[in-house]
């Protein structure tokens, strides 16, 4: 685990130091990868995030051309809930934005993406996240196991190789403000 501990130091110390004109246009130009993708282009319901600890902030993707959810941590889990620009956000567990909790809820068998946040993705489609186990125990479940995926990370945080762990679970591809990359059939 120490491995792990400090990749994330390392990343979130690099996420850091980006300027808000760096980190503006590298997220910019990262929506602009994922609006070209064909995957993106023909989905209809899209699960997101937003952005916390200089996380790429893909909120630009937001439009009503499409349905958004936006996840709620709910003890263990995560919980998907619609938003559309308009809807309030409320500080959640870990002081990250959330929908409101009366607001619709997603059922899995409707989604067509899933863009996930991480601190950093390997070649292989695996991802380092916070350590919460958030992403892998609902990625885990058979209801989500076969919604495409997307890792959203900086170049700088695309590896060759991250420490895996048996019940991590590797996304369909990745996708940085330079390239995408499916990893998974």
């Amino acid at each position: 685990m120490s491995e792990k501990q400090g990749l994330r130091r390392s990343l979130l110390q690099t996420r850091r130091q980006l300027s808000e004109g760096d980190w503006r246009d590298r997220s910019d130009r990262l929506c602009e990868q994922i609006r070209q993708l064909s995957l993106f282009q023909s989905a209809q319901t899209v699960l997101s995030y937003v952005s916390f600890r200089r996380e790429p902030d893909v909120l630009p993707l937001v439009t009503g051309e499409r349905h958004w959810g936006f996840p709620r941590c709910v003890g263990e889990s995560l919980e998907w809930h619609s938003w559309q620009w308009g809807d309030d956000w409320l500080p959640g567990a870990f002081g990250i934005l959330e929908p409101h909790p009366d607001s619709p809820q997603i059922a899995p068998e409707t989604v067509d993406l899933i863009l996930v946040p991480a601190l950093a993705c390997d070649k292989r489609g695996y991802r380092l996240g916070y350590g919460g186990g958030f992403y892998d125990r609902l990625l885990s479940q058979p209801q989500w196991r076969e919604i495409p995926t997307l890792g959203i990370v900086f170049e700088f945080a695309y590896l060759p190789q991250l420490p895996v762990e048996p019940w991590d679970c590797p996304l369909t591809g990745v996708c940085t403000e330079a390239r995408w990359v499916k990893t998974q059939p």
